[in-house]
């Protein structure tokens, strides 16, 4: 018995809802840059007999018994991270990038008394880079730094922020930024202050590691990173120390094992760490550096074909997998253009952009990008039909104004909900986008 036919058996109303699901991410043009297609190798390590176990603490020094295969797991994963992102020591049980970004705070600073510099939510950055809202901006101090007026970093000014604040922690690496990152002069900056660095690449991992954007590891002292964005793997983290990071402090990496467990976690999901591993042996590939090429150069001719319909790129264009785009020169809120496009079967999320003045539920922009269309084998040619799509959705929508106050915004969106699935434009455009989907099988 297969494991869906077993659980069509058990539980069809879950069986049918996860075939309704394969058949969504089939028809769309999946365009959210942090979500990909696993292979059905890393899915076929997920859900096994590894469910199964407990496997506290960390090979050859677990709490329980029975752990001599899963050892052997979590040694092979750690050794190919290490391996591939080129660092002495690796810890591969986190179960999420917030959990990663945590362990690294709990590792390193006191509460309520350390303080954390990330860059604000509303410029790019992270909730778990000291955000307020977060449980990092709760219990450690934080101060964060912005962009310039060119959407671009500000180094001049992230230095002397950093001189004035003296954080023990710099966070670089954003999710919403689609330039190159500096990590020389963020070290610059964190050693003239005495700070540790922290580059959190969970967007940009894939590309670093096939040399589609500069190395972090010989700058940063810690590295953090999701699994299944641009490295294409399962749910999870992998939080790394660098050598530059053991010569600053040789016991970082103890620190970081012991603020997993027994700081925020107990036992690890050890069918996420074997898929973890599996993802890393496919990273090491060169299928998958010719992949990772083909994301940036996708990126690149998806912002020049938009360019070319006056959409305004933050920043100017992109140098990665992502490209954030300003509708407000288009007159359309980004939640508006979020919809639409997704009744169209675009798939991508609204998004605050510098010095937005709009609340974060109803941005001004909209983050979108390739890595997941490009694992379905698009390439150049495609990314012009996409934007000629995006484009029509946006003409579409024009019209669509959100009014400011709240209440009546609240009610616009209600009433717009129930036409926009209507919009017999739209359904032509969702269409020709599932016709065009079809002839690029996902994995």
């Amino acid at each position: 018995m297969t494991p869906m036919s077993a659980l069509q058996k058990t539980d069809p109303e879950i069986a049918k809802l996860i075939t309704l699901e394969e058949k969504r991410q089939r028809e769309v043009l999946e365009m959210i840059p942090s979500e990909n297609y696993a292979s059905q190798a890393v899915r076929s390590a997920l859900g096994t007999v590894l469910n199964n176990k407990y496997s506290e603490g960390y090979p050859k020094k677990r709490y329980y018994q029975g752990n001599a295969v899963i050892d052997s797991v979590e040694s092979l994963a750690q050794e190919r991270a290490k391996k591939l992102f080129g660092v002495p020591h690796a810890n591969v049980q986190a179960l999420s990038g917030s959990a990663g970004n945590l362990a690294v705070y709990v590792a390193l600073l006191e509460p309520l008394k350390d303080k954390i510099m990330g860059l604000s939510l509303a410029f790019g950055g992270h909730l778990t880079h000291g955000q307020p809202q977060s449980a990092t901006g709760q219990f450690y101090k934080s101060t964060l730094y912005e962009l310039g007026r060119d959407c671009l970093l500000d180094f001049d000014a992230i230095e002397k922020q950093a001189v004035r604040e003296k954080p023990k922690i710099i966070v670089c690496g954003y999710t919403a930024y689609p330039r190159i990152i500096d990590f020389k002069r963020f070290s610059q900056i964190a050693d003239k202050v005495g700070a540790y660095l922290l580059a959190d690449i969970s967007h940009i991992a894939g590309l670093i590691v096939t040399d589609q954007h500069p190395d972090p590891a010989p700058y940063a002292h810690i590295l953090m990173t999701t699994t299944h964005k641009t490295l294409r793997g399962p749910r999870g983290a992998i939080i790394m120390a660098t050598a530059k990071g053991l010569k600053k402090d040789p016991d970082l990496g103890k620190k970081i094992d012991s603020a997993i467990i027994p700081g925020i976690q107990g036992g690890p999901h050890d069918d996420q760490t074997a898929s973890i591993a599996v993802m890393l042996k496919e990273d090491s590939t060169p299928a998958f550096k010719t992949y990772a090429k083909q994301i940036v150069k996708n990126a690149k001719a998806l912002a020049t074909y938009l360019s070319d319909f006056d959409f305004d790129l933050v920043s100017g264009g992109t140098d990665n997998h992502l490209i954030l785009i300003d509708l407000r020169n288009k007159n359309v809120n980004g939640k508006v253009a979020a919809i639409a496009l997704e009744v169209a079967n675009i798939v991508v999320n609204a998004n605050g952009v510098p010095f937005d003045t709009q609340p974060p539920l109803y941005p001004s922009g909209i983050r979108l990008g390739p890595p997941a269309i490009t694992t379905r084998g698009m390439k150049e040619p495609q990314m012009k039909k996409v934007a000629q799509w995006i484009n029509r959705v946006i003409e579409e929508v024009k019209k669509e104004k959100l009014p400011a106050e709240k209440d009546a915004r609240n009610e616009f969106m209600k009433d717009f909900k129930s036409r926009v699935y209507k919009n017999k434009n739209l359904l032509a455009i969702a269409k020709e986008v599932k016709l065009f989907t079809s002839k690029f099988p996902v994995p």
